[in-house]
Formats: structure tokens, sequence, C-alpha cells
């Protein structure tokens, strides 16, 4: 027995078949990124009849490629953006505390007080660190789940960064911010909790002709088509949100991260976060990840033109992040040290000219001509509150009978909270399992068919066999793309791609 949480090409099959011959149903959500999932989420526990459709696969776009932070909004403070900078810090908290705690946790951001950084340089990220933890006591947020930041001795940021240049070393800058162990996950885990709650969350289905109350959906894999009625249809496509809907004008920049392993940083337990030459309130951050890495970012530039499908940093970007970072290091990376690298497109509202760096990450909820409703704008942190933002909108315009909003207190798939039976937690459960799956990673072990569940993949990749079966049995993994790429991040490094596919090959053959 799968459970309510599962989705897999079983209830995939029988959902979309339901779908075509069914009647009407409430709403109709276009695009399986976190703002789509949540939106699933959101009008499936409001009592809703909702399905989504995802041309590709969960996460398959610009939620998969950010920093994995769930950020408190301080850049958006020292802007003055002092809106949704308590909007970030509020969510981050419900992320953390009741939503997704098994997905969050602390992350120590290290600035090192270096002898290029000035008085006023120090005294500004002071000030705004301390602002920081002001946000996060407005949000009601404990010190417990997120730290007081603080100043601490050379040794200690040593510790925690060690290769931070140690010539003129004088402490460092100490604060704290939340740290998704995925992004993907968290994407998954909110479209999996959507399902138990009774969303048809259906991959590989493309989206045609949307209209206000009606759409043509077209089964990527077998190539059929059909009409769906809805009371409210909503573009949630994130970047291709102006192919769903033409009326719809974006603005995407580009973001892009560096893979390294974390042995060329010491294996920190830091982020290493140095300010941008120049800028007021931008930082490149070194972060330690998952599966033994660091992940080096973020830039913001302009990306016009048509959207690709999985976007390319661009060798001055590369550039770009090596020689900030190595401002702050003992010994200089080099491209040789870089094992993988990603890049993400962010959907901006076009405000019209300017950086993008200082366009503004609020969202928009828009109607079209055709009575489409659509998602633009916005970012991860927010997607809660974006998703009862658009569903407050269509269940007003569209007049749904549909209850209040239950997302600020409902524990997601994983979480201690939510009622999806577990069974008694095991002491030999690897940790990486856990920070992965949470309190469901016992049933990852336990529900596994395949030969040797807890062996890795590969050797040296702390990602077992019985993960890559639970991607297909319950997380909606239809190819080894799915697997490697987003169901975990394998994928980032091309070497260890290859050295896992066999295992992901093996999963779909037997069980897809």
């Amino acid at each position: 027995m799968t459970g309510p949480t599962a989705l897999n090409t079983h209830r995939r099959a029988a959902e979309l078949a339901a779908l075509a011959d069914g009647g009407r149903i409430d709403v109709l959500v276009i695009g399986g990124g976190i703002t789509g999932a949540g939106i699933a989420l959101d009008a499936a526990t409001r009592g809703l009849d909702v399905a989504l459709v995802e041309k590709r696969d969960l996460a398959f776009g610009t939620s998969r490629w950010s920093s994995k932070l769930v950020h408190g909004g301080l850049r958006y403070l020292a802007t003055g953006n002092v809106g949704i900078a308590r909007r970030s810090a509020i969510e981050r908290g419900i992320l953390m505390s009741r939503n997704a705690p098994h997905l969050v946790r602390a992350m120590p951001q290290l600035v090192p007080l270096l002898p290029s950084m000035g008085r006023a340089s120090r005294a500004l990220i002071r000030f705004g660190f301390v602002a920081g933890d002001g946000l996060r006591k407005l949000a009601g947020t404990s010190a417990a789940t997120l730290p007081r930041s603080r100043r601490i001795d050379a040794c200690r940021a040593v510790e925690l960064a060690p290769t931070v240049r140690t010539d003129g070393l004088d402490g460092a800058l100490l604060a704290y911010d939340g740290q998704l162990i995925d992004d993907a996950r968290l994407v998954t885990a909110v479209a999996r909790t959507a399902a138990q709650h009774g969303a048809r969350i259906l991959t590989r289905v493309s989206a045609s002709v949307a209209q206000g109350d009606r759409v043509r959906l077209t089964d990527e894999v077998t190539g059929s088509s059909f009409d769906v009625d809805a009371r409210a249809v909503v573009n949630a496509a994130g970047v291709w949100a102006g192919e769903v809907d033409p009326s719809i004008t974006l603005r995407p920049s580009r973001g892009t991260h560096l893979v390294f392993d974390a042995e060329a940083f010491g294996n920190p337990t830091a982020a290493l976060t140095i300010p941008i030459p120049g800028e007021l309130n931008r930082f490149v951050f070194a972060m330690p990840e998952q599966l033994g890495r660091v992940y080096l970012g973020l830039t913001d530039e302009d990306a016009p033109g048509p959207i690709p499908d999985v976007p390319q940093p661009t060798s001055a970007e590369i550039t770009f992040l090596l020689d900030t970072v190595n401002t702050a290091l003992a010994t200089a990376l080099t491209p040789a040290d870089v094992r993988g690298a990603y890049a993400g497109l962010r959907p901006l509202i076009d405000t019209g000219a300017g950086r993008t760096a200082d366009v503004s990450r609020e969202h928009a909820v828009v109607e079209s001509p055709n009575g489409v409703i659509g998602v633009i704008g916005g970012k991860l942190t927010e997607y809660r509150y974006m998703a009862q933002d658009v569903l407050d909108r269509a269940v007003a315009l569209r007049g749904l009978a549909a209850g209040e909003c239950r997302t600020r207190n409902l524990p997601l798939v994983g979480a201690p909270a939510n009622p999806v039976s577990t069974v008694q937690p095991s002491p030999e459960l690897p940790g990486s399992l856990v920070a992965r799956y949470g309190a469901e990673a016992p049933n990852v072990v336990a529900q596994a068919s395949c030969d040797r569940p807890t062996e890795p993949v590969a050797d040296g990749i702390d990602v077992t066999r019985a993960e890559f079966e639970y991607a297909v049995t319950h997380e909606g993994a239809l190819t080894a793309d799915d697997i490697l790429d987003r169901r975990t991040r394998i994928g980032l490094v091309a070497a260890d791609r290859e050295r896992a596919a066999a295992a992901a090959a093996e999963m779909l053959a037997v069980l897809g």
C-alpha cells in the first residue's frame, strides 16, 4: 500500500483518466514549481477540487536552481522595502517551526573582517545583522530556532570556515538564516502534501489554449489530448508564464552557482559570506550543502530572449564568482576546482530599465483578458503567502465555495506533526537520509522492495538505493533525469551522474 501521499505512474494514469472523463473542477493550476505546488496545496486544504498540471517534472524550472536559502528579508530591509522584508521573516519562521522543520535548518553566515573591509562597511553589516535580529523577533521566531547574530574571534572564524584568509583577520560577524536541505525536495513535499489532501498532481501534462474556464491538456507520454473545464484557471508557470498568457511580460534574470567539493573549502560548517565590492547589500555565499558539496553563488544578470529549458552559466559569471570569493580565501580557487555549475532564471516583473538586481522581488496577481488568473514575480521564501494571495483572489473572482486558508499551520509530508504514518525510527538510518526525509525516513527503507536498500547508489555518494526506489514509487519520478536531477541532486556533478545512472535505470525498469 503506497498511501495517500504517493505519486507514481499508477496514480497518474488513474487521475489523468478521471480528469479526462470527469466534469468541471474548481481550480486548474498550470505549473509544477514551488508556487504552483503551493497553490494546489492551499486549494486542496480549503476543500476545493484541484488539479495541477506540469509539462515536464516537479521543480523542473527555477525552483531547483535557487541558493537553497529561506531568506529572512534582510536585503529588502536595506533597500527600504519593509513589507517584503517583514513577510519574508514571517514566512521563514512558518517554514522552520511549522510547515517544514525537517527541511529547513539554521545556517550560520560568516562575514570575515579582513583589512580590505573599512570601518563603515563593518558598521553597516553589523547594523544590518542587528536589524535582522529585530525582524526575527518581529516575526515571532525564537532564538532557539534562529540564534542571534554576534561577533566572533579569528580562531572561531577559522573553525567555521577553515580556508578563510587569516592575514589580518580581525574575527568575523556571524548571523543566521534559513537553509533548505534542497529546494526541489521542498517542492516535492508540498506537492505530495497537496496529494494527501486530494489534489491531483500530474506531471508530463502540458496545457494549451488556456482560457478562464477551460484548458486543453496533452499527456506528453501518450500524446492524447482533452479539454478540462474549471471554475478558475491559475497560471503559475514561472518564467514560462508568458507562453501560457501572452499578455504577461516578464524580465528574467539569471542567477548562477558553482559546485565544489566541500574539501576545497576545508569542509566548512558556516556559509562564507563575502560582500561584493561596490555593492551596498549584495554578497557572494559559499554554502555547505548535502552530498559533500559547497555551492558558491550568486549572480544577477539580465537574461533576455527565449526561455531555455536549462539555463547555462556564462564564463563571465564563473569568473566573477571565483574572483569575489578569492578575495576572502587564503588559497585561491581556480576553474579546475569547479565540479559543476547551474543557473536559474528569476521570473521578475518587468518594470522597465535598470539593473535586474534592483528590480523588486514583489509578486503580483493578474487576470488576463480571457480570464486566466496569473501570479508573477515573487520569491521562494514567500511561496505560501503567494499561494494564499492567489487563492483568495480566485475565490473572490469566481465565487468559489472554499474554506479559509489553512497552510500557516499545516505540516508537510516528513514533518513530525504530519499524520502520515511512520514506522519507529531506526538508529541505523543514514543521517543524510533523515536530513532529506525527516520523520518519513524510516518509511523510505521499510517500504523498499529493492535489493540492498541501504547501500549507496554508487561508491562515495550518500544516497541510498531505497531513495531511488522511493522517488519512483512515492515522489512521481518518471525518468532517470527526474531521479538524478530533481529528487536527488547527484546530477549536478557529471561524474557522479554517470556513476549513479545504472541504479536509476534499474529502479525504473523494475518499477516504472
